[in-house]
């Protein structure tokens, strides 16, 4: 078993509020998990307009597999039209590390 996480650290350059901020990551997150069928959390940047940071993770049984899912995820993000990829980590975990 393998966890596969990657953290986007995103600019929302359009947003005036927070609850411009919040539809516009409530659209992005929910479209990654139907599409992708994977875990999404905004895990930073709460009381900021114009950034986020969220987190998504998928369970794989292979690392090629969770690989090519997060590649997926990235090129879905960068296509978003109201965001900017600041930064994206991508990490591997297994239990047996």
């Amino acid at each position: 078993m393998l966890v596969a996480l990657e953290r986007f650290d995103l600019r929302i350059p359009g947003c005036g509020s927070l609850k411009e901020k919040r539809h516009v990551v409530k659209a992005l997150t929910g479209g990654l998990r139907s599409k992708f069928n994977v875990a999404v959390a905004e895990v930073d940047h709460h009381n900021l307009w114009q950034r986020t940071t969220i987190a998504v993770s998928a369970v794989s049984g292979e690392a090629f597999h969770a690989k090519r899912v997060m590649h997926e995820v990235e090129k879905f993000v960068d296509r978003w039209a109201e965001v900017e990829i600041i930064d994206a980590d991508l990490t591997l975990h297994s239990p047996d590390d």
